[in-house]
């Protein structure tokens, strides 16, 4: 089933042509639980990984356990989070050569891994050859909260606007003029209309807090977006404008619940970064090796 973001309210290039240049492409994901193969996109679901390249680990040997608990000691098989296949997502800009990205992080990423910059994988599918029957299981004392349960894919794109990515000089010039669409429709621009939340590749990051764009270590240019990993597909009231239809409810537009009551839309793949942020990925596609780089925020 394809996953349809509805469309906006209003007209916010009509309203707001400032935004006009600042308008960025993105692909919502909208992972829904399910049994990935390693043939499919998926987050959370087995990569196709060459039987012959070694599986990858954390580069750090200690990780401080949580709350006090026993630390992890010794080697750490990283998790995979996203993989992509080309002819699902064709709008990404793989490299020359390649049909595959894949991501994967260490599963202490949040705040407890002194080295914890995930690692980004383009590659071609043809030249996996036999592929890895299965991801060596993680280690007992992980967090689950950042271990992404599989879950298929249905990508859809759709166009972002900056919230807190908004420019300095544009920011007060256009603050009063949204107050006057939220006095007169209820809709938050940065809440409802601004950029979409979730699990996306591309457009701006989904940020909670302050962006932190990195910069890149060799050429030193601003790293660009690759992909925002969200603990919800949607927060709060803000299902109003990003959830979609397929997932609501026909009478209260909220969403659909299944048998035992879930939403299966909400957080499909069980993670929760902090306090309901995220894991923010970028890359610098100016260098040739695309070195990349994360920052992770909370509420």
């Amino acid at each position: 089933m394809t996953r349809t973001t509805p469309k906006r309210a209003v007209d916010l290039e009509q309203l707001f042509p400032e935004l006009v240049p600042l308008r960025r492409d993105a692909v919502r994901l909208h992972p829904r639980a399910g049994s990935p193969s390693a043939a499919e996109s998926s987050v959370g679901g087995p990569p196709l990984w060459p039987a012959d390249e070694p599986w990858p680990l954390c580069p750090s040997t200690s990780h401080p356990g949580e709350w006090g608990g026993p630390a992890a000691e010794g080697p750490v098989p990283l998790v995979p989070v996203v993989q992509i296949h080309r002819r699902d997502v064709p709008q990404l800009a793989f490299p020359a050569g390649t049909d595959l990205l894949q991501v994967l992080w260490c599963p202490f990423i949040i705040g407890r891994c002194p080295t914890a910059t995930p690692l980004v994988r383009w590659r071609s599918s043809e030249e996996v050859g036999p592929a890895l029957a299965a991801v060596p299981p993680t280690v007992g004392t992980a967090p689950k909260d950042s271990i992404p349960a599989p879950c298929v894919l249905h990508p859809e794109p759709v166009v972002d606007y900056p919230s807190w990515d908004m420019p300095e000089d544009l920011g007060p010039e256009l603050r009063v003029r949204m107050e006057e669409l939220r006095a007169r429709t209820g809709l938050r621009y940065g809440y409802h209309l601004a950029e979409a939340p979730g699990i996306k590749l591309g457009g701006y990051p989904g940020w909670t807090q302050e962006p932190c764009w990195p910069d890149c270590p060799t050429c030193g240019r601003t790293m660009e977006h690759l992909l925002t990993v969200s603990s919800w597909e949607y927060d709060g009231q803000s299902y109003r404008t990003w959830l979609p239809l397929e997932d609501r409810d026909d009478e209260t537009g909220e969403e659909r619940r299944d048998a035992d009551g879930g939403r299966g839309a909400h957080s499909p793949a069980g993670l929760m970064i902090g306090d309901a942020g995220g894991v923010y990925v970028f890359e610098c596609r100016s260098c040739p090796d695309r070195p990349v780089d994360h920052h992770w925020d909370c509420s």
